[in-house]
């Protein structure tokens, strides 16, 4: 490569280095401005001072003052960080600047170690337990301060004003601070399941991982809310008041819209206690879309200046929803599936050359000839560099959806074509694991999955790109031989290098209940090819290559367009009524109004977004296509593989019968200076893996837990 070339390269890269660096600075100070409003918003200062100078600079015809008050100082702040970050994330994924640099001292590693382990919060690491703790002192703060400034105006003559006695009237405020401060957790509650946000990413969080936050949030915002409900259904019957339940009132909050909202929020809570979700999972899927009910009414019962404060977690959950929702419309083409004798099947489907993404992903999955709305999330076993024109994820049978799935692919009668729709990919935005010496996998059972995807990444970066991979322990347990043939899953059918051996890969199998093999009574693998339909196409990303771009794009757009249309309808339709005296013009109709602007706008910029990349994603369909048909399209047939795993792969696998890993030997064994330890699959083998890491005896192991508790 010529000299000047590398030269400006590598000064372009500076640039955009200087650029991040610059935004992500600013990103932080956008953020921390937002939370200090959310501290000084109980306070005499923020409401005496900062308040009423806000709304006398918003006091225009084109926007009620309170409202606008609270989406500038709530929601803009965050929009504004999630589309920023958006562009950011873009620049990172152009750079690449995390494909083969690796740092060998992760900064802060410590902070990951866990600190609670078998607690009813589960498994929770330093800096999870400390930002939690700072949540609960700001929900406490916010509790204390509002309380106290409410209870400072309560005496007997305001009381007996009211025609109350004092606690009668401390208890009417207690239930009103309860419904304050369960918004603030209302405001975080959709953050950690909007999969495809810029926001997790930014803070290194995925979606699966993030959903243990959206289950302390729902169980602290319902106590909150439930606790709110009845405080003031106590006032109204302490006060001969209990027609208030009834009360719908045209200007102000609605009584009947809360309680509604509420019962349905309490249907959503109840069917999220473990043991009845595990028992009757279905009846929490469907239950759990009362989310919608939950929120209408919510916006009805405060009214939609209220609703400033939860609107930016909420609108972002929306624009990904109606994406989720265009691309979960298109069927995608189904290449071949796999049938392993331990009822595990891996389905490989075909997707656009264009689509990237990198291990220790998802999919969620939906297959319309069992249920048209169940969606089942699963781990991508394959690289995108490896295999550019596949991406393949493995279903153990479990459930009564997975094992319909299992009966429906091993039937003698092989099937010419099923019909799947897919949401996703989504995966981490970068290869942290890259960073260590070693890299220690354990697993349970169908646990090994997504480590199937890393060591597919590693072999091709070895392999293509000359990279000094880390070393690669996987530590697999198995419950019978039969289970053994999940491990010829790691190496694909098709891609896989000739030569792999620049990967340091040691496998250590656990045959757990049997003592010797039994190996003569397992059946084959059997394989399905199956045949191209019209109406199939190849996975690829609803937002084209440039997702990150498009979707900030999205979320900046159609909140600008939002703010015109509303600045409008208040001028010329709401403003003549009331004149922003809000004594006029019925809260619930500013509501609706709100509500269906906002919702008219995500999906006209999310839809013109998509069909402007329509047309890369049918070239790279063509493509795809086209790529099929030079191979020789594939017909419907069934052919049988090795049941053993293949040679490469069986010189660095060592089969134990008949017990369990001693994993407190083998993970105190590795002394390098760098050790990652992923931990997949039951929960007692997590517990355990993260006890021994977070025990002091070695420093160098950093655990990271990957769950399939959804």
């Amino acid at each position: 490569m010529d000299a000047n070339v590398v030269k400006k390269w590598s000064s372009s890269n500076e640039i955009i280095s200087t650029v991040q660096a610059a935004l992500r600075l600013l990103l932080m100070a956008v953020f921390l401005g937002s939370l200090l409003m959310w501290i000084m918003a109980p306070t005499n200062t923020y409401k005496q001072s900062w308040l009423p100078s806000i709304l006398a600079k918003l006091n225009s015809t084109y926007f009620e003052p309170k409202q606008g008050a609270r989406l500038l100082i709530y929601t803009l702040p965050i929009l504004f960080v999630a589309a920023m970050g958006c562009f950011y994330l873009h620049m990172v994924k152009e750079l690449k600047n995390d494909k083969i640099t690796s740092c060998r001292n992760p900064r802060f590693a410590s902070w990951k170690k866990p600190v609670l382990i078998k607690g009813p919060l589960g498994i929770v690491s330093r800096v999870e337990l400390v930002f939690l703790i700072m949540f609960i002192a700001l929900i406490a703060w916010t509790f204390a301060t509002y309380i106290s400034n409410y209870f400072a105006k309560i005496n007997p003559n305001s009381a007996a004003a009211q025609g109350e006695k004092v606690w009668q009237s401390k208890l009417d405020s207690a239930a009103l601070t309860l419904g304050l401060v369960g918004n603030i957790c209302l405001a975080f509650l959709f953050f950690p399941v909007t999969r495809g946000s810029s926001l997790l990413p930014l803070f290194g969080l995925t979606s699966e991982n993030s959903i243990k936050y959206h289950i302390w949030l729902g169980n602290i915002t319902m106590t909150l809310f439930t606790t709110h409900g009845i405080c003031f259904i106590i006032y109204w019957a302490v006060t001969n008041e209990l027609s208030q339940m009834l009360k719908w009132d045209k200007i102000g909050e609605s009584n009947l819209a809360g309680e509604i909202a509420l019962v349905a929020g309490l249907a959503v809570w109840l069917t999220t206690i473990p043991r009845i979700r595990r028992k009757f999972f279905e009846l929490f899927f469907y239950t759990h879309y009362l989310y919608i009910i939950f929120m209408i009414f919510f916006i009805l019962h405060v009214g939609i200046s209220f609703c400033g404060m939860m609107l930016p977690n909420f609108y972002l959950f929306v624009v990904d929803r109606y994406l989720r929702f265009l691309q979960s419309r298109r069927n995608v083409r189904l290449l071949s599936a796999r049938v392993l004798p331990c009822e595990t099947i891996e389905l490989n489907l075909g997707k656009s050359l264009g689509l990237s993404y990198n291990p220790l992903g998802i999919m969620f999955i939906n297959v319309p000839s069992i249920s048209k709305l169940q969606w089942h999330p699963f781990s991508i076993t394959t690289s995108s560099n490896l295999e550019p024109n596949k991406i393949s994820i493995v279903i153990k049978s479990e459930g009564s959806w997975t094992k319909k799935l299992y009966q429906m692919l091993s039937s003698p009668s092989s099937l010419d074509r099923l019909e799947v729709s897919v949401e996703g990919p989504y995966t981490p935005a970068s290869k942290d694991f890259l960073r260590y010496d070693t890299l220690v996998m354990v697993s349970g059972g169908s646990g090994i999955t997504p480590f199937i995807s890393i060591i597919r990444e590693l072999i091709y970066m070895s392999t293509k790109l000359n990279y000094k991979a880390p070393k690669v322990i996987l530590i697999c347990a198995f419950k019978n031989s039969s289970e053994l043939t999940m491990l010829d899953l790691i190496l694909p059918i098709s891609g896989t290098p000739s030569d792999n051996s620049n990967l340091q890969l040691q496998i250590e199998a656990f045959v757990t209940r049997e003592k010797e093999p039994k190996i003569d009574n397992i059946k084959p693998i059997k394989a399905i090819k199956f045949k191209p339909h019209a109406k199939d196409a190849p996975l690829s990303s609803i937002l084209g290559p440039k997702h990150w771009l498009w979707l900030g794009m999205i979320i900046a757009s159609s909140f600008v367009i939002f703010l015109i249309l509303l600045g409008i309808i208040t001028r010329y339709y709401i403003y003549p009524i009331d004149h922003n005296s809000n004594i006029i013009f019925s809260t619930t109709s500013r509501s609706v109004i709100n509500v269906l602007v906002i919702c008219i706008c995500i999906v006209m910029t999310a839809s013109a977004a998509v069909f402007l990349n329509k047309r890369q994603n049918d070239i790279e369909t063509n493509q795809v296509q086209n790529m099929e048909g030079t191979i020789g399209s594939p017909s419907s047939y069934e052919m049988e593989l090795e049941s053993h795993p293949r040679q490469s792969l069986s010189q660095a696998t060592n089969v134990h019968y008949g017990r369990r890993p001693d994993l407190r030997r083998m993970l105190l064994e590795y002394n390098e200076s760098s050790t990652n330890v992923f931990a997949s699959g039951p929960k007692r083998l997590r517990q355990e893996v993260a006890t021994i890491c977070s025990s002091g005896l070695a420093d160098n192991l950093h655990f990271e837990s990957i769950s399939f508790s959804w």
